[in-house]
């Protein structure tokens, strides 16, 4: 990415590459979330960086990154789950472990099994808009541009999920 220096830059924002690069934690939490497996959340962030890159002459400087990345991301899940290409398991075993005491870990790791088995439970298009606007931040208004669907449609599928996850949450 450092070759993108020039690419798309402006002196307020940096370079294309730069803010590719700052996103990425972001990018990888979502990508987390929507694979709920750590190696195919990498493959989807360096399929979506490899578009984005591929593609930059069409992000418009001045409008959000982030949300264009996070369009590509959903996008490219959409495609391969389509396409039968990965399998949703939640229940995969993570490399990634929290740093505590033993018996604060052994609770990190039940609840986080909790969360993802609940997350199993909640359709694609609600799990995503729960991701974009509980887990990244953004706005009803964004997690609807994110996702291509009116915003009435995005704050429906919270509603749902919402529901779906406490319904969920109950029988755990």
């Amino acid at each position: 990415l450092a070759s993108l220096s020039g690419m798309n830059s402006s002196p307020e924002t940096g370079s294309f590459g730069d803010q590719l690069v700052s996103l990425m934690p972001r990018l990888r939490r979502f990508a987390l979330g929507l694979t709920s497996s750590a190696q195919d959340g990498d493959d989807l962030v360096q399929a979506a960086c490899q578009r984005a890159l591929e593609r930059s002459e069409q992000w418009q400087p001045g409008t959000r990154l982030d949300s264009w990345l996070y369009r590509i991301m959903q996008n490219l899940w959409l495609d391969r789950l389509r396409a039968g290409a990965i399998r949703n398991n939640f229940l995969r075993t993570q490399t990634e472990e929290p740093s505590l005491d033993g018996v604060r870990a052994a609770h990190a790791r039940l609840t986080l099994a909790a969360v993802r088995a609940i997350l199993d439970e909640i359709p694609d298009t609600q799990r995503s808009a729960l991701l974009l606007v509980c887990v990244e931040g953004l706005s009803y208004r964004e997690a609807a541009e994110v996702q291509g669907v009116p915003i009435g449609t995005v704050m429906s599928r919270l509603a749902r999920a919402r529901a779906d996850a406490g319904r969920c949450a109950g029988r755990t």
